[in-house]
């Protein structure tokens, strides 16, 4: 896990991969061989830290996450923290009766990654 409270962009794509119960192999069909199994390894890994947009763009698709998570985990646009509109997408638990944090949102990420790789049997 990475220091402090925000996690790398490898870690947030690893969590969405298990979240999805894919593999790598699986990741790279989805992407239409755009993305290759050994290239995603290596983000997932944190050796690259900043793939192109394009990559991004896949891999959002793939993952059905807002593609501007993925620019900002990568540091190409500022976090959603720095920016002072105020919204937030609806991502993790909008049934909660209170706003949650970035800190406690990405905790939910993580344990729904758990939970669906205990169930599924830990498919990687």
């Amino acid at each position: 896990m990475a220091t402090g409270s925000k996690i790398s962009l490898g870690e947030y794509l690893t969590n969405q991969r298990k979240i999805k119960n894919l593999t790598l192999r699986e990741v790279e069909e989805a992407t239409g061989n755009e993305v290759s199994n050994s290239y995603l390894s290596q983000l997932e890994h944190d050796k690259i830290a900043k793939p192109s947009p394009h990559v991004l763009h896949n891999l959002s698709e793939v993952f059905a996450v807002p593609y501007e998570v993925l620019m900002e985990k990568a540091g190409y646009i500022k976090d959603a923290a720095s920016r002072t509109t105020g919204e937030r997408h609806g991502r993790v638990a909008t049934f909660a009766k209170a706003d949650l944090t970035p800190e406690e949102e990405e905790a939910l990420m993580q344990y729904l990654a758990f939970l669906r790789s205990s169930r599924k049997g830990g498919k990687r």
